[in-house]
């Protein structure tokens, strides 16, 4: 008799010692698609403190994966693509999974076609939405955007392939915890490193706010129209009221009014937070393709014929230099807090 049954393997990002929210998105994920008689594995990968690869292997066991295969050594301090696809390796050489999920971050779009080109496996990027099938996820239908969300396709693996899939940030809820005594258990896994692999010396780090602009529930972003870099002020200061990331259009980051680390759309970031507020953009269809998918959008220009207006949710014409400080007077107001 052929064994049916669905196990599914995720890697959990780490960004700083602490899990990704997206690791959590992935792990829920892969519960779907395991199905009520699939079991879950994880696997973890670092060189850092190993308290903290302790603590994150341990929240993962008590969000539903049955095993946490942690890959812990000096060579992996820092990212190296090579070096991480060669441990995820060794667990899918432990697990045997037919399903792999990862996050569709930088470091999820280098690592899945190299685990999918060693398994032999197809791969379907940047999923916003999964549909479970009748026999497990052999059957699931996969949604992901096209020509910058401009439409959308759906795609199933073929019965017995392989499979790879990397799941977009802020659009599948993230793995609740089992009841107690349904905790994963933990398993050290040994790193061998692969016989060529890149050498990361050094990580330069830019300024991009303490919120994690990919995974923020809440972005305040900015265009020409801050007009100096002193102009993105309001603008953070709307962001921290609200527990959100600061953002820019790229008309922003070529003026030199912030880094490019802040840059979102078709050639910088794809974000999909609860809320955008998009403070003196006038929206560009490159600068479109990155937000639209934002649950809630709201626009704030002086032009009332600019395009933002077309894809927001609620509009404000006027100066964003009278705007977002009074916003912010309010929702402090709201939030009981001072500043």
């Amino acid at each position: 008799m052929t064994d049916t049954t669905v196990k599914a393997l995720v890697y959990a990002e780490c960004l700083d010692g602490k899990l990704r929210r997206v690791a959590l998105e992935a792990l829920g994920a892969a519960r779907l698609l395991a199905g009520d008689g699939g079991s879950v594995h994880a696997v973890l990968v670092g060189g850092g403190p190993g308290a903290a690869l302790q603590e994150a292997a341990a929240e993962l066991a008590a969000r539903g994966a049955g095993v946490v295969h942690v890959v812990d050594d000096p060579a992996l301090a820092g990212f190296a693509p090579e070096a991480y696809a060669a441990a995820i390796g060794a667990a899918v050489a432990a697990a045997q999974p037919s399903i792999i999920v990862l996050g569709h971050t930088a470091a999820g779009r280098e690592l899945a076609p190299r685990v999918a080109a060693g398994i032999g496996g197809g791969h379907v990027a940047d999923v916003t939405a999964i549909e479970p099938g009748g026999d497990g996820g052999a059957a699931a239908l996969l949604t992901r955007p096209l020509y910058a969300g401009k439409a959308f396709e759906q795609r199933r693996f073929l019965p017995g392939a392989p499979q790879v899939i990397t799941v977009r940030p802020n659009n599948l809820p993230v793995a609740e915890p089992v009841a107690p005594g349904g905790e994963g258990w933990i398993a050290a896994l040994p790193y061998q490193a692969p016989p060529l692999w890149t050498v990361v010396r050094g990580i330069a780090r830019k300024a991009g706010g303490t919120v994690d602009l990919a995974e923020a529930d809440v972005i305040v972003a900015g265009g020409r129209g801050v007009r100096s870099p002193e102009g993105f002020a309001p603008l953070a200061a709307l962001a921290e009221v609200l527990g959100g990331a600061v953002g820019a259009s790229r008309g922003a980051c070529d003026a030199g009014y912030c880094d490019y680390a802040l840059q979102i759309g078709q050639t910088g970031k794809t974000v999909t937070p609860k809320l955008y507020i998009a403070c003196g953009i006038s929206g560009a269809i490159q600068h479109l393709a990155g937000m639209s998918q934002s649950r809630v959008i709201v626009a704030i220009n002086k032009d009332p014929e600019a395009p933002i207006f077309g894809v927001a949710d609620y509009g404000i014409v006027g100066d964003l230099f009278e705007v977002v400080p009074l916003l912010t007077q309010r929702f402090r107001t709201l939030f009981n807090k001072t500043g």
